[in-house]
């Protein structure tokens, strides 16, 4: 048996696993999945039979990124992360999605040795991050709301693009531990959106203050300008956005017929540590 990074849903125990399933020392167990992740969302914090992306969400994003489109994003993260890991560190992508910012960093800090545990909402994403992971990173599906882990347990948490739930961050995270988040930021999409919307707005940056954490550093990723080359990416890059679930067929449709896109990417990575105040 293994010893895992995660820990039990039920009592909050730690968790071993072999190639079958997880088990805690008072004997909860959860069956592995073919592919390799394990579900760790409990029924009462289900809110649907199958909650988070669909799998339509899922391959969408999947093929967007693995194009290299949001690769300067990926590179600065891991650069980032590399900055502030030290070895043995263990860190969660909490709201990992199909895995692919939580793999290259897994890959980036290999040398370190560190322990990675990606969990999502979604069972569709996590399978897809699982059947395309090379790094040694586990795996589960999980809420962030109710992330399976120790109090105290990560050095470093992350949220690219996620649900933010401070309270619970600051309990899985060790007393100066960092927390990192990705937001997009004014300019994001702003031609995408311009041919969707009649009147698109900016994206909103709120405030950096967060409850119980201290900002470390706030690093702007460059403005960058994309081109995408085919109908695909295009439909792509909306369906793995908020954007789609929110828009009228009528404006969805003003995609169909458009073939090559020029559009801005625009990110802010914001790092906290944990004051570790209750």
């Amino acid at each position: 048996m293994c010893k895992s990074v995660f820990s039990c849903p039920v009592c909050g125990g730690a968790l071993e696993y072999d190639d079958r399933t997880y088990r805690c020392t008072k004997n909860h167990c959860f069956d592995r999945a073919k592919s390799g992740y394990v579900n760790l969302l409990t029924s009462d914090r289900m809110h649907s039979k199958l909650p988070g992306d669909n799998k339509l969400m899922v391959r969408a994003r999947r093929d967007f990124l693995n194009k290299g489109y949001y690769s300067g994003l990926a590179h600065k993260l891991c650069s980032l992360a590399d900055k502030y890991c030290e070895k043995n560190f263990r860190i969660i992508d909490a709201g990992c999605g199909e895995g692919y910012y939580t793999e290259q960093i897994a890959s980036a800090l290999a040398e370190k040795d560190v322990s990675v545990g990606g969990i999502d909402i979604s069972k569709n994403a996590v399978d897809f991050a699982t059947k395309s992971g090379k790094n040694g990173v586990e795996y589960a599906a999980a809420s962030v709301f109710h992330i399976p882990s120790e109090d105290n347990s990560a050095d470093i948490l992350l949220s690219v693009f996620s649900p933010l739930c401070t309270e619970e961050f600051k309990r899985v995270l060790k007393k100066d531990g960092f927390f990192f988040m990705v937001i997009p930021d004014r300019k994001h999409l702003w031609e995408l959106k311009s041919i969707i919307y009649e009147n698109p707005y900016e994206n909103q940056v709120k405030d950096y203050s967060l409850d119980g954490f201290e900002l470390v550093e706030a690093v702007d990723v460059p403005a960058e300008i994309i081109k995408l080359e085919s109908h695909e990416d295009i439909a792509n890059l909306f369906t793995m956005t908020p954007y789609y679930y929110n828009t009228k067929p009528e404006d969805r449709q003003k995609l169909d017929n458009i073939d090559t896109l020029e559009t801005t990417i625009e990110f802010k990575i914001l790092i906290y540590k944990n004051k570790g105040e209750n």
